[in-house]
């Protein structure tokens, strides 16, 4: 789970520069990309249905 973290640091990291470098907007949205699929796959990860699951997140109090 830690190399998660930091391979998302580095994603991070990359983007930003290369973004300032080739003055290149798209590249920021890259990170907020993955982090997104990385959700929605943890997400479909659980053993119940899709919607189901997704009405569980959001109505924990």
């Amino acid at each position: 789970m830690m190399i998660l973290v930091v391979l998302y640091g580095l994603l991070t990291i990359f983007c930003v520069i290369f973004a300032i470098r080739k003055r290149k907007v798209g590249l920021l949205v890259l990170p907020f990309a993955t982090i997104f699929a990385y959700m929605l796959i943890k997400i479909i990860m659980v053993p119940l249905p899709f919607w189901d699951t997704v009405q569980f997140i959001f109505g924990l109090r």
